[in-house]
C-alpha cells in the first residue's frame, strides 16, 4: 500500500487484568517483571539470549558467539553443538519426567495412547534407525505427509536426532501441491500413511503420494514409509513402499543424537503467497529450539501438572513450534487429536478437554466463531473447570468473538493469551503474559521479550497513536527465518526490501498492518493488502468484521474491498448467520446500519452477500484474496494449493 494511515475508529476499552491468584502462582506474575525482562533484552540482546540458551537448554558444545548479525542474514549460537531431539526427549530421561506422559492421542474414532518420555524416545529411535535403514543420512530431506496421529510427531523427532531436515506437508494438501514441495525440497524419503480420519470421513493419503510420484513426479523420491492407520484399501509398490510395523518390529532403539551445529538445517515448512510457487521457510537449530522452548514456557506459564492442547495441525508451523517442540522441550504434557467438530460429534473438542482435564487451550479464532455458531449448549454440557489459560493463533480475534471465548469457554477466570506471530518468525512476536498482562479483547497486547516491534510508514519512520501502518521488527530474534529454501533473493525481496533501510536500520516486514493506541497495545489489523481504500480513507478490514460480528445474528463475517468508481473501493461483505437466523434484504438493511453505528458511515457495506461457508485454507484462515476476485467479478487468480474446499467458490460465486 502506497499511503498507511488508515481508519481506527472502532475502539475497545475493555481490559482484563490477571486475578491476583493466577499472578501470585505465574513465573511472571507482575507487567514489572515483564518490563525488567524487556528492558534488559533490549539492552543487552546477546546476553539475554546468551543466559538464556546456556540456562534452557542442553549443549554438546557452547556456542564462541552468540550473534553473528550481517542483514538481513543471521547466525545465532555460532559454533555452538546441539540436537533438538535430544533436548525434547533424552535429557528428561535421567529425571522423575522419564515417566511422565509426553504425548496424550485421542484419535477421531474414540482410540486412544499415551506415551511417556521413556517410550515415545524409544519409538523415535526406532524410527531414526529405521531412515537410515532406507539410505536417509545426514542433511536428506525427509517429507512427512501424515494425519494427526503420534507417528507423525515421531518421525519429526526422528528426523531431527540424525540431522535430517524435515519438510512436514499438510495431510489434506492435494497431490499436485505434495508434488511441488517434495520436488522443490528434493526430499529422499516420504513418510506417510495409508489414511487419516476427518469429519467421519477416511482422508486416503497413500493415494495421494502414488500419484505426486507417479510418471517419476518427485525423482528425488527413493523410498516411501507406510503407518498403517485406516487399513483402508491401497496399493503397495515393490522396492519404493514399505509398511512401518514390518521394520520397526527389528529396529533397535539404540540410535544415539547426532550433534548439529546451531546453524544447521532444521527444517522446510512451506508458505503460500499471493503468487507464484510457495516459499520454502527455512529454520535452524539452536535458535529455533531455545526460541520455541521459552515462548512456550513464559507464553502458557507451564507448570508440571498441565495437560497441554494446541488444536492445530503438525502440517502448519503452529504444530510444529506448540505441539511438538516448544511443549516437549519443556518436558510438558503435549495432547494431539486427530478430528475436528463433524456432524456425529460437533462437541468432540469439549469431550477431550473433559477427558483429559485440560488445563491450557490453544485454537484459531476461525474455530472459536464455528464455536460461537454452533451455540453454548455443547460446551456447557461438558466439565471444563480444568482450563486455566486459553490462547488463540492464526489471525486477529473479533473483539465480540474474544468476549464470548472468555465467557463459555474460560468461565470469565481464564487469561487468553493472543498471539501474533508468522511461519516466518517461528515462534510468537506479540503476546500477553497470562500472570502479567492486563489483556484487551482483540488485541495481541505487547512484544515477546527480546523483540522489538513497531509500526511505521514506507520510510521507516514510526506512525503516531491509533495510526495504521507496517508491522516491522527491528532486530534480529533467535528463531528467525534464515532464507527462502533455493531463493536467497526471494528471501531478501519479500521480507527486506518493502521498508528503506533507515540509518542503517533493517526492518523485517512479512505483510501485517498494525496500529498501537494510546496505551501502547499492539492491534494487529490484518494482511495489508486487506486494507481497503474508500473514498481517501483506509480501512482495516478486521475492524469491519469485528464491527458485524458483534451484530447478535452473525457468526462470521470476511471483508473485502470492491472497485468503485465513485469512491475507489466499497466495502463488501461476506457474512454466515447464526443457525436461528435467515438472510433477508430486511437484515441486510440492519446489518449495515449497525456498521455505521459501531464505525460510521464511511464503514457502511456496499453490498453484503449471506453464505453458509467461506473459502478457508486448511488451516482455517479466510481466504480473503479470493473473495476479493469473487466481489470484483474476476477470476479467481494465484496459489489455491492451500483452500480446504473448492467447491466454496461456486457457491459464493451464484450468490
Amino acid at each position: 500500500m502506497s499511503e498507511t494511515n488508515i481508519e481506527s475508529i472502532l475502539q475497545e476499552h475493555r481490559t482484563f487484568p490477571p486475578s491476583s491468584d493466577f499472578a501470585a502462582n505465574a513465573t511472571i506474575g507482575s507487567m514489572e517483571k515483564y518490563q525488567e525482562l524487556y528492558n534488559k533484552a533490549a539492552t543487552d540482546p546477546e546476553g539475554f539470549w546468551g543466559e538464556l540458551a546456556e540456562k534452557e537448554l542442553h549443549w554438546f558444545e557452547k556456542w564462541e558467539k552468540v550473534l553473528d548479525w550481517q542483514p538481513p542474514s543471521a547466525q545465532w549460537f555460532v559454533g555452538g553443538k546441539l540436537n533438538l531431539s535430544y533436548n525434547c526427549l533424552d535429557r528428561h530421561l535421567t529425571t522423575w519426567r522419564k515417566n511422565k506422559a509426553a504425548l496424550i492421542w485421542e484419535g477421531e474414532p474414540g482410540d486412544s495412547c499415551t506415551l511417556t518420555y521413556a517410550q515415545l524416545h524409544r519409538q523415535v529411535c526406532k524410527m531414526a534407525n529405521v531412515f537410515k535403514q532406507l539410505g536417509v543420512k545426514k542433511g536428506d530431506r525427509v517429507g512427512i505427509y501424515m494425519p494427526m496421529i503420534p507417528e507423525a510427531a515421531i518421525a519429526m523427532l526422528a528426523c531431527t536426532r540424525i540431522g535430517a531436515p524435515h519438510s512436514v506437508i499438510f495431510g489434506g494438501f492435494s497431490a499436485e501441491a505434495l508434488k511441488t514441495r517434495l520436488v522443490d525440497a528434493e526430499a529422499k524419503l516420504v513418510v506417510t500413511a495409508d489414511g487419516g480420519f476427518r469429519k467421519d470421513k477416511i482422508v486416503p493419503l497413500k493415494i495421494a503420494v502414488d500419484e505426486a510420484l507417479a510418471d517419476n513426479g518427485a525423482p528425488s523420491v527413493e523410498n516411501v514409509l507406510v503407518v498403517q492407520r485406516t487399513k483402508n484399501e491401497i496399493q503397495m509398490q515393490e522396492g519404493r513402499d514399505h509398511w512401518w510395523h514390518d521394520l520397526e518390529k527389528d529396529a533397535s532403539a539404540n540410535c544415539p543424537a547426532e550433534p548439529m551445529d546451531s546453524e544447521d538445517l532444521l527444517f522446510i515448512l512451506y508458505t503460500s503467497g499471493t503468487t507464484g510457487k510457495p516459499k520454502g521457510v527455512v529454520h535452524t537449530t539452536g535458535g529455533y529450539n531455545l526460541y520455541t522452548h521459552i515462548t512456550t514456557k513464559w507464553t502458557f506459564d507451564l507448570k508440571d501438572t498441565d495437560v497441554y492442547w494446541c488444536t492445530a495441525d503438525v502440517g502448519w508451523i503452529t504444530g510444529h513450534s506448540y505441539i511438538v517442540y516448544g511443549p516437549l522441550s519443556n518436558g510438558a504434557t503435549s495432547l494431539m487429536y486427530e478430528g475436528a467438530p463433524r456432524p456425529s460429534n460437533p462437541g468432540c473438542l469439549w469431550d477431550v478437554v473433559e477427558k483429559y482435564g485440560v488445563t491450557i487451550f490453544y485454537t484459531a479464532p476461525t474455530a472459536i466463531r464455528a464455536f460461537i455458531k454452533m451455540g453454548e449448549d455443547l460446551p456447557k454440557a461438558r466439565d471444563l473447570s480444568s482450563l486455566r489459560i486459553l490462547g488463540t493463533v492464526g489471525e486477529p480475534i473479533n473483539p465480540e468473538a474474544w468476549m464470548w471465548y472468555h465467557r463459555v469457554i474460560g468461565g470469565e477466570k481464564c487469561p487468553i493469551v493472543d498471539t501474533w506471530w508468522q511461519t516466518e518468525t517461528g515462534g510468537f512476536m506479540l503476546t500477553p503474559l497470562p500472570g502479567a498482562t492486563p489483556t484487551k479483547p482483540g488485541s495481541a497486547t505487547f512484544p515477546f521479550p527480546g523483540i522489538v516491534a513497531d509500526i511505521v510508514d514506507l520510510d521507516g519512520n514510526p506512525v503516531g497513536e491509533n495510526e495504521g501502518g507496517y508491522l516491522v521488527v527491528k532486530q534480529p530474534w533467535p528463531s528467525m527465518i534464515r532464507t527462502v529454501y533455493g531463493d536467497e533473493a526471494r528471501f531478501r525481496r519479500t521480507y527486506w526490501e518493502h521498508i528503506k533501510p533507515k540509518n542503517g536500520q533493517h526492518f523485517y516486514f512479512a505483510g501485517d498492518g498494525a496500529r498501537r493506541d494510546a496505551d501502547g497495545y499492539f492491534w494487529v489489523m490484518g494482511r495489508v493488502d486487506d486494507v481497503m481504500n474508500v473514498s481517501g480513507h483506509r480501512l482495516g478490514t478486521m475492524e469491519v468484521e469485528s464491527a458485524l460480528v458483534s451484530h447478535p445474528s452473525v457468526a462470521e463475517a470476511a471483508v473485502v474491498g470492491r472497485p468503485n468508481a465513485l469512491k475507489g473501493e466499497e466495502v463488501f461483505a461476506f457474512v454466515t448467520l447464526e443457525g436461528n437466523y435467515q438472510g433477508s434484504d430486511a437484515l441486510k438493511s440492519e446489518l449495515m446500519q449497525h456498521v455505521v453505528q459501531e464505525i460510521g458511515a464511511i464503514a457502511r457495506p456496499g453490498e453484503i452477500r449471506f453464505t453458509d461457508v467461506l473459502p478457508k485454507t486448511r488451516s482455517g484462515k479466510i481466504m480473503r484474496r479470493l473473495l476479493r476476485n469473487l466481489a470484483a467479478g474476476e477470476e479467481v487468480a494465484g496459489d489455491t494449493s492451500t483452500l480446504e474446499d473448492r467447491s466454496v467458490l461456486d457457491q459464493l460465486r451464484e450468490g
